[in-house]
């Protein structure tokens, strides 16, 4: 792998891993996860319809909806910069 895609694999994991401890951390963790994936779905529906604005659209695939599902904001926020440099 080149070196720019091990970093940004590296990122995505620091922050997944940030997210889960959070979620753990938390009383109650079913729903904080629950509520972090659909505010996450939000996210990426939401840029995708800003995307007539903006000119930014993520497209929607299982790799976008696993991300986004998982990572909440900060992993549609990570899909955005990614579209945005590669």
């Amino acid at each position: 792998m080149p070196d720019k895609e091990v970093l940004w694999v590296a990122v995505g994991v620091v922050v997944l891993l940030v997210v889960l401890q959070l979620i753990a951390k938390s009383k109650k963790p079913i729903r904080s996860a629950v509520s972090g994936a659909l505010l996450g779905w939000l996210a990426l529906l939401g840029v995708n319809a800003a995307g007539a604005f903006t000119g930014v659209t993520v497209p929607i695939s299982v790799l976008s909806l696993g991300v986004s599902g998982a990572a909440g904001i900060p992993g549609v926020t990570l899909l955005v910069l990614l579209d945005m440099v590669l």
